[in-house]
């Protein structure tokens, strides 16, 4: 059975700078794209950009991976800049079937014959990347959870789970610039560690793993806590799973599937190809940053 939930989210991005800025350049990465996969699905209702001051050059175009990018240049002195991104988004939930249950090995068999343009997609998700580099010491990792002949869904699912269990979630260990192999030696960090540790070890053993960029909304029961990133961009990672199954994805900090709750935004190689913003400035000073997203359910009827 197909299960649906709508949000409206609101990221917005503030920086204040101690000196007048002459010019800037940054790059947008926040608009839901729409997706269709076998397992899951992303409608785009509405979305509302606003920039302040407002550009002298802007300009929307689609990236190599699928992504909608804002790209815009203020030329003008200014001290402060804001940028809101407010859309409204459906995810869609269809059930993996049952009856699929290629074995890990046959992906990556398929894979290294690259005899059938329907997997070349794949292709790019398979290599090194600037993030993320494969190695032994990744595929030995994930050795425990790929036995021989194993459903991939089934050996996904638990390296998902053994990571959630062997890495501590701490905001303090790691930063936006920290390595895999630097995550990975402390068994600490963040969303974005754990997806980029997942992808390693998914790479290294001959399976194309992507990095995925969104949100995460939950609703906890009374007397439970929220799940880790509730409110706040989120990363989790897709795999993809052969013609039948496509790309699915798992949440490695939350050891789960995704579902409804995740509400993908961006697809790349590593978090430098959907990082939400950047760009490059000329004068600031110092800057002070501050991001607040809000994510509301949206009840239909």
């Amino acid at each position: 059975m197909t299960k649906s939930a709508s949000y409206r989210i609101l990221h917005d991005t503030r920086y204040r700078y101690s000196q007048p800025v002459a010019i800037c350049q940054n790059q947008l990465r926040m608009i839901p794209r729409s997706i269709k996969q076998r397992n899951s699905s992303v409608d785009c209702k509405s979305i509302v950009t606003t920039i302040d001051p407002e550009p002298d050059v802007i300009d929307h175009h689609t990236d190599y991976f699928g992504n909608k990018v804002t790209s815009f240049s203020i030329e003008s002195l200014h001290q402060s800049l804001a940028v809101s991104v407010e859309s409204e988004i459906t995810v869609h939930q269809h059930p993996l079937p049952a009856a699929v249950q290629i074995s890990w090995e046959q992906v990556a068999e398929k894979l290294r014959r690259f005899d059938d343009p329907r997997w070349f997609e794949a292709q790019t998700y398979l290599h090194d990347s600037p993030r993320i580099s494969r190695s032994a010491v990744f595929a030995e990792y994930a050795n425990n959870s790929f036995l021989a002949r194993r459903s991939l869904i089934e050996a996904v699912s638990e390296l998902t789970d053994q990571i959630h269990h062997e890495f501590q979630y701490d905001t303090a260990a790691t930063h936006v610039d920290s390595t895999t192999e630097q995550a990975f030696e402390l068994r600490a960090g963040v969303c974005q560690d754990f997806a980029h540790i997942q992808i390693a070890c998914l790479r290294s053993i001959g399976l194309p793993a992507r990095y995925v960029s969104g949100y995460l909304r939950t609703v906890p029961k009374a007397g439970e806590q929220p799940m880790l990133g509730a409110d706040e961009s989120h990363a989790w990672i897709s795999v993809y799973a052969g013609d039948d199954l496509g790309w699915v994805d798992f949440d490695p900090t939350n050891a789960c599937v995704c579902d409804t709750n995740h509400i993908p935004i961006c697809v790349g190689r590593d978090y430098g190809d959907v990082s939400p913003m950047r760009g490059v400035a000329l004068g600031g000073g110092n800057t002070e940053l501050k991001v607040s997203v809000n994510v509301e359910s949206i009840r239909k009827g």
